[in-house]
């Protein structure tokens, strides 16, 4: 029996040629499927939880906005929020004749205009320093410099307003030993929003300082090796060399600044409640109002989503620029 079988298989090769392969057996594929199988019902389970409070927590509230925002959603609505009454693009039309939303786009502009390339320069200049300029200590200052980011924004906003107290503060007390009076600078409109940007640059000079860091020790030695050995200085190797190659990092930290500024909330809430005479109203804290304080979830919502669509125009701006310039 053995023998005919061998002599029917030898025939069979015979037949299909030289070069033929001989078929695998099926049963390995069958188990390599069912074993894929097996992975692929692990890894969904894994992610479960994650896909639940992603959809309860993030996706579901994102879609009631959006949907919220062509509704007069208001305080009657809560309880039965089916009732609203769906009025098109009218939020969205109200907004850019609100004088107050046009305030506080305004403020969160200039918020960001200013407080963007402070934050950027200055993390610059102290990573530079800190990876060339000091041998000692320098993982206490690092350390030190990055601290306020692993700080609650209210206890940092709260400290902040007992510092710059007019009274009783620390920077009335330095006034007053030089015979001076301290201004009030969270109570006047001209100094509140430098008052808050100068907060902010502080609290998030850490992050900008790290990811320097981290691109400035990627840049080769041999690069600026050979740049000394043409006689760069260091003007010249910095501007020619260091400024190029720390591009990608540069562009990368000014967008995830600029989108955290862009939503700034907690400073003004905690330091000035928007005042004085809305000269620190942002954007996000007027959302708040409307929303939790007048219950104008309709509205609150429709200025949710152009806040939304400034942060995606000048992020996909900023990371075109990104793409273009690491080609």
């Amino acid at each position: 029996m053995r023998t005919m079988t061998a002599k029917a298989a030898q025939a069979a090769e015979a037949e299909a040629g030289p070069g033929a392969s001989t078929p695998p057996a099926a049963g390995p594929k069958r188990r390599q499927g069912k074993s894929m199988g097996v992975q692929n019902l692990a890894g969904w389970l894994f992610s479960t939880p994650f896909l639940v409070l992603f959809l309860v927590f993030m996706a579901f509230p994102i879609v009631a906005t959006l949907v919220m925002s062509f509704t007069d959603f208001g305080l009657r609505n809560v309880t039965h929020p089916m009732d609203a009454n769906f009025i098109g693009l009218e939020n969205y039309a109200k907004l850019f004749g609100d004088e107050k939303f046009l305030k506080s786009l305004f403020n969160t502009a200039y918020f960001v205009v200013v407080g963007v390339p402070l934050t950027i320069f200055l993390g610059l200049v102290v990573a530079v320093l800190l990876n060339n300029g000091i041998d000692r200590a320098r993982t206490f200052f690092r350390v030190g410099f990055y601290a306020p980011v692993v700080t609650t924004i209210v206890a940092v906003a709260v400290v902040w307003r007992f510092v710059l107290d007019p009274t009783d503060g620390l920077v009335a007390g330095l006034f007053s030993e030089v015979g001076l009076t301290a201004p009030d600078f969270l109570g006047s409109e001209t100094l509140a929003m430098p008052s808050m940007i100068a907060m902010a640059v502080w609290r998030n000079l850490g992050t900008v300082m790290v990811l320097f860091i981290a691109g400035l020790q990627a840049i080769p030695t041999e690069v600026r090796e050979a740049a000394r050995l043409d006689g760069a200085g260091a003007w010249q190797e910095f501007r020619g060399i260091t400024v190029p190659l720390l591009r990608p990092t540069l562009l990368y930290a000014t967008v995830i600044t600029t989108i955290g500024y862009l939503n700034v909330f907690e400073e003004p809430f905690v330091m000035t409640q928007g005042g004085p005479s809305d000269s620190t109203l942002t954007v996000s804290l007027n959302m708040y109002r409307e929303g939790f304080n007048f219950f104008h979830m309709g509205y609150a919502s429709a200025m949710a989503y152009v806040l939304f669509v400034v942060i995606m125009g000048i992020t996909v701006l900023q990371l075109r620029l990104l793409k273009d310039n690491t080609k």
